[in-house]
């Protein structure tokens, strides 16, 4: 407890920003005039005082905080004057107890007098057992602060203090605390809460200086880590370097040598520039950073491509021509594209138009049509043909954007996109680009191929094409790019629209006879391991196995069974069953590779002819192997057991189900016209079948032929075995104009047919089908249906019963 006693009158001894506690003992530099004007007055105080034994020099010490005086000074002894340890003149000073400030006054001298009242402290006795915890307490955090800072001898003397009164104030010596802490210690009064606030300020410092020291060891750690990665790495620079003078290489640093590099590449500006800006990174970037592995990754890919090298182009055109017909037989709508392209090329290079617009004369060509006939192998011959350089790059199955347009950089494992790759491997900026199967690319949810390729196959865009991955651009104007497709209604109609459209229709029986002699046997002969004269075709084994044993649009099956014959004769050689050489004649392909698979219709009995019974007819149709035979069967159902309708079978598309009952609205309100018992029609149910019926199919051109399996059904006349035909019928009869007419003529050729309805606004279309195809075909334009039965129905010589 504190109390208040007997008044004092003191001089002052301001202390600016300063505070002393009682107990403390601080030397003041006399040289301030406050302090001198209040020691000279102490000690004039002191001398007409007159006490004995010198009585020591009194000052009342307050603390002056921005010119403001606290409430509560010290009551300070002047212990002796002399010089401080600098040479100047001091005085040392000791705090004797608290005193209560009270009015000014006078007294000799130049300093400022004033009234005061001594503080009394009063601790219980004995001190309860919370006070004494608290003392405690406040010895080991006081110990724990001196022993962090290598005070021992002070540790003693802390812990030989036993007075409340005088522990509390022993904290005015601590550095950390602040002078409003101090002046919140000395007006205090009560001893036990003026320790307990010194513990509380000695334990919150202690915790700030525990997280201040994790912080600065976590630093230091970090630091020392740095430090010994730096020496470590100094050390293997220095390895390195005497590894390369060992080895005899130059000296220098990676970036350095990659700045050379770029500047000694043969780049665009703005390539070059990009590439520079790279190299600065890469220098500014530290050794373990991720981006200096990216940027060198993409260094590397932007020295490897060939940005100004060119192929020169062969404007030899009959050179090119005859290497175009030495590699293959057929295809004159692509070669004549081709020879064109060179023969454009060379007059533009002559007139020195080679950059029109910043743009080179490069092509994109869609290559359309069924497996087989030799539109991969052609890519291929066009660049052996021009000169260039050639490069695949497949398409199918890709359903990700950035495998064209490539993936960003930031990405782990980025890599640019497969048409940059393919310059990069072509070696040159304009080689022949072959993108196979662009009409199998897919989408999903990471983007659409096909649309990334709009740019690429863009003759207005490609010449400023930005891969992802490089984001610089690349001129693709001048490559020459092939597409390949089987389907066509399977290419985006805004990417077909960019290309230039050449269609391979398949080959003629007499085509692939050629291409089997010169292409196909030579091949298989060496994969066999025979000599050119240990074995040979007779040209009837080979038109046996192109027009019987195969029926398709391509040659890939006529090489097979080519591949197969030849597998056959050499293991019967083996065997000691056959001497060489051997002459394949078409009489020894069923001993050798078994029985024909495809018989011409016109080639059977006529009773078993699909066609033998009314009801059935012959039509045309193309599929994505080419065209094809289709056939279609009608019938009538039972009046007492089928309900009367229209039933068709065969897996339809919504479009030949239409033309369906089209042909059925047709027949029945022009029955009476065609002579025909249409009151069948009405009674009784009509069913209509398109055999293989795993196979979908869609489309109007099959309206006359359902139309004619109909009338043949309700007539009992038989459609003719070797007519075959094709064409949409309207509900008034006329015969509208379909599409791959070229396509269903080779077809119907392939299968022995010898007559052809087609629609008369289809005549033109003639002028693509190969001359030998229309010599042996008979073709027939047609406008109306009415044509179309009396083409192809046979006369009703005898009665034949209607097919049920």
């Amino acid at each position: 407890m504190a109390s208040t006693s007997t008044p004092l009158t003191l001089p002052v001894l301001p202390l600016d920003d300063e505070v002393v506690l009682p107990g403390m003992v601080v030397p003041l530099d006399l040289n301030d005039n406050d302090v001198r004007a209040a020691v000279e007055a102490a000690q004039a105080a002191a001398r007409s005082s007159g006490s004995v034994g010198g009585s020591k020099p009194k000052v009342l010490l307050v603390p002056r905080i921005d010119g403001t005086y606290a409430n509560t000074g010290v009551l300070g002894t002047v212990e002796q004057v002399g010089r401080l340890a600098d040479g100047d003149p001091g005085a040392l000073i000791r705090g004797r107890s608290r005193v209560r400030i009270g009015a000014g006054t006078t007294g000799p001298g130049a300093a400022l007098w004033v009234e005061g009242l001594a503080v009394e402290e009063t601790v219980p006795d004995p001190l309860p057992g919370s006070v004494t915890e608290l003392v405690t307490e406040y010895k080991a955090l006081a110990t724990n602060w001196l022993k962090k800072r290598g005070a021992w001898q002070v540790v003693d003397r802390v812990q030989q203090i036993d007075d409340v009164s005088a522990l509390a104030d022993n904290s005015g010596y601590s550095p950390f605390l602040s002078t409003q802490q101090k002046v919140e210690l000395l007006e205090t009064a009560d001893p036990v809460a003026r320790l307990k606030l010194a513990t509380e300020q000695l334990r919150e410092h202690l915790a700030e200086q525990d997280v201040a020291e994790s912080i600065a060891k976590d630093v230091q750690e970090g630091v020392d880590k740095q430090q010994r990665e730096f020496l470590l790495r100094r050390q293997l620079d220095a390895v390195r370097k005497e590894l390369r003078e060992l080895n005899g290489e130059s000296e220098g640093e990676e970036s350095d040598d990659y700045r050379t590099r770029v500047e000694a590449a043969d780049l665009p500006e703005k390539v070059r520039e990009a590439a520079l800006k790279e190299v600065e990174k890469l220098e500014r970037s530290s050794d373990q950073s991720p981006e200096g592995s990216w940027i060198r990754t993409w260094l590397d890919t932007v020295l490897e491509l060939p940005w100004n090298e060119r192929t020169e182009d062969e404007y030899d055109i009959q050179g090119a021509q005859h290497v175009l017909d030495a590699e293959h037989s057929g295809l004159e709508d692509v070669k004549e594209r081709i020879t064109e392209y060179l023969a454009v090329r060379k007059r533009r290079s002559e007139r020195g138009l080679g950059v029109v617009g910043g743009r080179r004369g490069g092509a994109v060509l869609a290559l359309v049509g069924p497996p087989g006939v030799g539109k991969t192998s052609l890519g291929e011959s066009v660049a052996h043909a021009m000169g260039r350089k050639f490069v695949r790059v497949a398409l199918g199955g890709v359903r990700d954007e950035a495998e064209i347009r490539g993936h960003r950089r930031t990405y782990v494992g980025a890599l640019p996109g497969r048409i940059v790759r393919a310059i990069k491997e072509a070696g040159s900026m304009n080689p022949v680009v072959l993108l196979d199967e662009i009409d199998k690319v897919g989408s999903d949810f990471r983007g659409d191929p096909a649309a990334a390729l709009l740019e690429v196959l863009d003759p207005a865009q490609n010449h400023t094409f930005r891969d992802h991955y490089l984001e610089v651009e690349l001129d693709l104007s001048d490559v020459v790019f092939l597409a390949t497709a089987n389907v066509l209604e399977a290419i985006p109609e805004a990417l077909l629209d960019r290309m230039e459209l050449v269609r391979l229709d398949g080959y003629t029986e007499d085509e692939k006879v050629v291409i089997a002699r010169d292409h196909l046997l030579p091949r298989q002969l060496e994969r066999a391991g025979l000599e050119k004269d240990e074995v040979t075709f007779d040209e009837s084994a080979l038109r046996k196995l192109a027009g019987e044993y195969t029926r398709e649009a391509g040659v890939r099956n006529l090489e097979r069974s080519v591949a197969r014959l030849l597998r056959k004769v050499a293991a019967q050689h083996e065997l000691g069953e056959r001497e060489l050489p051997f002459t394949v004649e078409d009489t020894d392909l069923r001993s050798l590779i078994g029985r024909p698979h495809h018989v011409p219709e016109a080639a059977q009995d006529p009773a078993e002819r699909r066609t033998a019974v009314p009801g059935v007819a012959t039509g045309l149709a193309v599929t994505g192997a080419g065209g094809d035979v289709l056939y279609v069967e009608a019938s009538l159902a039972d009046p007492e057991t089928g309900a009367a309708g229209l039933t068709l079978t065969g897996q339809l598309g919504d479009v030949m189900k239409e033309s369906a009952q089209i042909a059925l609205s047709f027949l029945r309100s022009h029955g009476a016209e065609l002579e025909l018992p249409v009151a069948d029609l009405k009674d009784r149910g009509v069913h209509i079948h398109f055999p293989a019926g795993a196979v979908p199919k869609d489309g109007p051109s099959a309206g006359v032929t359902m139309t004619t399996a109909l009338a043949s059904l309700l007539s009992g006349r038989q459609v003719r075995t070797d007519v075959a035909m094709t064409g949409e019928v309207s509900l008034t009869g006329r015969v509208l104009p379909i599409g791959g007419v070229k396509q269903k003529l080779l077809a119907a050729h392939r299968a022995g047919l010898t007559t052809v309805v087609i629609p008369k606004r289809n005549e033109a279309d003639l002028d693509d089908v190969p001359a030998e195809v229309l010599e042996k075909l008979d073709v027939h334009p047609v406008t109306d249906v009415r044509q179309v039965l009396e083409l192809a129905l046979a006369p009703a010589a005898v009665e034949v019963p209607v097919a049920a």
